[in-house]
């Protein structure tokens, strides 16, 4: 980054924005990377959240379902039909509005803190931690 306002990488990588300029689109389908950033030429290629994202949502997701769950039992007991419509619908829901800036802010962290997967390195003999 050179000249430009300060950029939040992890404000972007949540709004599916380059995490090194804030411009360019992070993603070119619901998760699929790009292979570089369209605006900046920040090289995403290499660039892998793995799952990550997909297992801190199940235990966030789970968390404030199971919660929602038991407090709507215990305060107003409706009846079993409504936990199993209701519940399923809201996780799935969830991790579908969840998932993307979850997995855009897992990027920002490698471009961030120059993980293994996205380095800046120049050539292969920079080994340097």
């Amino acid at each position: 980054m050179t000249g430009g306002p300060a950029v939040n990488s992890f404000l972007a990588g949540a709004r599916s924005r380059c995490p090194n300029c804030g411009q360019g689109p992070l993603f070119t389908g619901f998760l699929t990377v790009v292979q570089r950033c369209e605006a900046c030429g920040l090289d995403l290629a290499k660039a892998d959240s793995g799952d990550g994202p997909a297992v801190f949502l199940i235990m966030i997701v789970g968390f404030v379902v199971v919660f929602a769950a038991l407090f709507t039992e215990i305060a107003f007991h409706p009846s079993l039909w409504v936990h199993l419509v209701l519940w399923p619908i809201l996780a799935v829901a969830l991790c579908f509005a969840l998932l993307r800036p979850a997995k855009g802010l897992m990027l920002a962290a490698q471009v961030r803190n120059q993980a293994a997967q996205h380095r800046r390195d120049v050539g292969p003999t920079d080994n340097n931690p």
